[in-house]
């Protein structure tokens, strides 16, 4: 599963310089990062619509759209799977409850 994210990781930050009449990618980034988070947001609330009517096909298909968007927002802010995998890595193990009371707070 890694490996699909990371292929699409790096197809993402080649499309970064495409032409945007041709590239997705590329039309994004040319929006700037404000319509990426937009963009981040849309997918993520349509993918809980998706979860809370109980399509599964659409949960799927909406989970998909999220994560390619959310790894267009990564890439934009130069951060890469393996940062957010790291991170993941350093709280396995940690209660939820336990991570969220050691942030610091602002």
């Amino acid at each position: 599963m890694r490996a699909t994210l990371h292929t699409l990781e790096q197809t993402i930050r080649q499309r970064r310089t495409a032409d945007p009449s041709t590239s997705y990618v590329a039309k994004l980034t040319a929006r700037g990062r404000g319509t990426m988070a937009q963009k981040v947001g849309e997918e993520a609330v349509e993918t809980v619509i998706a979860a809370m009517t109980g399509d599964r096909m659409a949960a799927i298909g909406e989970s998909a759209d999220l994560l390619f968007h959310l790894i267009v927002l990564l890439t934009d802010l130069d951060i890469s799977l393996d940062d957010v995998m790291d991170e993941l890595d350093r709280r396995e193990g940690v209660s939820g409850i336990a991570e969220k009371a050691a942030r610091p707070t602002d």
